[in-house]
């Protein structure tokens, strides 16, 4: 475990995946289709994460593709106002385009429309991964949808070979998105093996359900996954907290309960924060539940980039929470 807390202490990471487009309904409680008003921001996973990094005092790189449109220009332009350095994004023409998601600030009926057709994104070759400085980053980080499709599956895996090859250590965040996939099998089998090729695993409890065969064996998969020397992994069961396993220890963490508005991008901020709070010299167990601090905060507010804290944020949230619960 030494080598990978050391590298997330260096707190230089380089990002693989998605960035997009997020249109969100206003104002808080309007339904998409009622909406007289949309507002934009940055959206995707691993876009997602790159932004709360920053505002937390972290450094990040996002390596993705996007399309070579006002919209593909708009992320990039988001990426660079929330700090991220860009120098690894590639702009692709043709008919490939920028994923767009349309969402509200809704509990009930939650709606989030997903436009992914032709993804830009997945359009990262060989030679966007081997161009990265890798030797400059402390930790490269992707989530699961970059693997859902080629070039950019193969690309990753071979992003995973550079890495090792640079002494680099790999976290992955399963985020499994069932509509990118061409099969379940597919999803199953490539999640499972970059996840074996990881140094921290990130999920919850229906991701690793679902790579295992059933989300009973969920519970077993994650610590089976541990036992390989200096892993770590993060195992997510929602309201109920979480259990990590790192080097033979369970340690069970909390949540802190707050009135959400929506359910999307929790896990992002979640990923963000404990990173950061690692870099930050937390130790492991004050890390987690401040990466909990840091999806309670994304979920009670619109948006998914926009809402992601920064230290002063958090700090303030934590000063006023009692202890987290476990239900």
């Amino acid at each position: 475990m030494s080598g990978l807390i050391e590298g997330i202490r260096k707190n230089k990471f380089v990002v693989f995946g998605r960035a997009g487009m997020d249109m969100f309904a206003g104002p808080v409680g309007t339904k998409s289709e009622n909406a007289e008003m949309f507002h934009a921001d940055l959206g995707g996973s691993s876009a997602n994460i790159c932004a709360g990094l920053c505002k937390l005092g972290s450094s990040s790189a996002l390596v993705t593709s996007v399309s070579d449109d006002a919209v593909g220009r708009f992320c990039i332009n988001r990426l660079q106002k929330y700090g991220v350095k860009t120098e690894y994004v590639r702009s692709v023409g043709g008919e490939f385009r920028t994923s767009l998601a349309v969402y509200e600030s809704v509990l009930e009926d939650f709606q989030n429309v997903i436009y992914r057709n032709e993804a830009a994104d997945f359009q990262v070759t060989d030679a966007d991964v081997d161009q990265v400085d890798y030797g400059s980053f402390s930790a490269l980080i992707t989530a699961g949808t970059v693997f859902a499709a080629e070039p950019s599956r193969g690309s990753t895996f071979r992003s995973f070979e550079n890495a090792r090859k640079a002494g680099i250590p790999i976290i992955f965040d399963i985020d499994y998105r069932p509509y990118s996939w061409p099969s379940a099998q597919i999803a199953a089998d490539v999640l499972t093996r970059a996840g074996e090729q990881s140094d921290m695993i990130v999920g919850n409890d229906e991701e690793f359900g679902f790579m295992a065969g059933g989300i009973e064996k969920g519970m077993d998969m994650a610590r089976d996954l541990a036992t390989q020397p200096g892993r770590i992994v993060i195992y997510k069961m929602g309201h109920e907290g979480a259990v990590t396993f790192a080097d033979g220890e369970e340690i069970r963490t909390g949540i802190y309960p707050v009135t959400a508005v929506k359910p999307n991008g929790a896990g992002d901020s979640f990923m963000a924060g404990l990173l950061a709070s690692i870099a930050q010299g937390h130790e492991l167990r004050d890390a987690i539940l401040r990466g909990s601090a840091c999806a309670s905060i994304v979920v009670s507010k619109p948006g998914c980039a926009p809402s992601m804290p920064d230290l002063y944020t958090l700090e303030a949230f934590l000063a006023s929470q009692p202890s987290p619960t476990t239900t």
